[in-house]
């Protein structure tokens, strides 16, 4: 059930739990293995626009990380069954990312918001939008006709997504971040102070040396390995598509009173 107004924080490490964004999660242990796995072997679509090299060839190297930055099992010969994200550890990087947007509110900052997850967290980002613009912000608005190898980069609600036969797409790529950043070069436009984002939009963005934030699921850790190298400067884990969208309203609504946004 909804929480009415701003959950406290214990109030929203339980909704967190109950609601499956964080605790036990529906991603299974087996699905983490196998993406942290194709990671380490250098498929690009697990890289979520970063350049990684040859830094994270040990799949064990990355599983540390995600056990501490997200709260999956830590055991390497845990190979099968459930998975967890801390809700502990959702909460402490949303109170990280509620700096930073306080941070772009004081400085009335340009900031992008892009979403490579429409169908999940299409919302979160708009409400995040609409709280910045009122702080004094500019919504950084994307260049006309843009486009990639998947599909039309769009703007909805003040959010980038990428649009395929109609459809809001799913995407993991950076491409659409890439032909937003060179959009706006190439009109001699500023680039953003901030983009609020995730998948590659917020990797990409990261790489590309603009302060960049993003969400990530406990199957998804190139966000949260580039958080550990400084090239992003926040990755809050979470499951990123749950049953309702409505799920993440209390969540939301924390964020941005952490932020002084309320």
């Amino acid at each position: 059930m909804p929480i009415p107004g701003t959950p406290s924080r214990a109030q929203l490490v339980d909704h967190l739990v109950r609601t499956r964004i964080a605790g036990d999660v529906a991603t299974p242990r087996e699905n983490n293995l196998s993406h942290y796995r194709q990671l380490a072997n250098g498929v690009r679509n697990f890289w979520f626009g970063l350049e990684l090299g040859d830094r994270w060839r040990d799949e064990q190297d990355v599983l540390a990380v995600m056990a501490e930055r997200v709260g999956v099992n830590d055991d390497p010969e845990y190979r099968y069954g459930q998975d967890t994200i801390d809700p502990e550890l959702t909460v402490d990087a949303l109170e990280r990312l509620a700096r930073r947007l306080r941070k772009a509110a004081d400085g009335r900052q340009r900031v992008l918001f892009a979403t490579g997850h429409p169908g999940g967290l299409l919302d979160v980002h708009r409400a995040t939008a609409a709280a910045l613009r009122a702080a004094g912000c500019e919504i950084v608005v994307i260049p006309d006709g843009l486009q990639t190898d998947e599909g039309y980069v769009m703007q909805f609600a003040d959010v980038a997504v990428l649009e395929h036969g109609a459809t809001l797409w799913h995407t993991h790529s950076g491409e659409p971040m890439r032909a937003i950043l060179t959009g706006l070069e190439r009109e001699g436009r500023p680039l953003p102070d901030l983009v609020v984002a995730d998948h590659g939009w917020a990797g990409y963005a990261g790489q590309h040396g603009v302060d960049s934030v993003g969400y990530a699921d406990c199957n998804d850790p190139a966000l949260f390995l580039a958080e550990s190298e400084g090239t992003l400067q926040v990755a809050v884990p979470l499951d990123d598509h749950v049953v309702s969208p409505r799920h993440y309203d209390p969540m939301t609504a924390y964020l941005l009173a952490e932020a002084g946004l309320s």
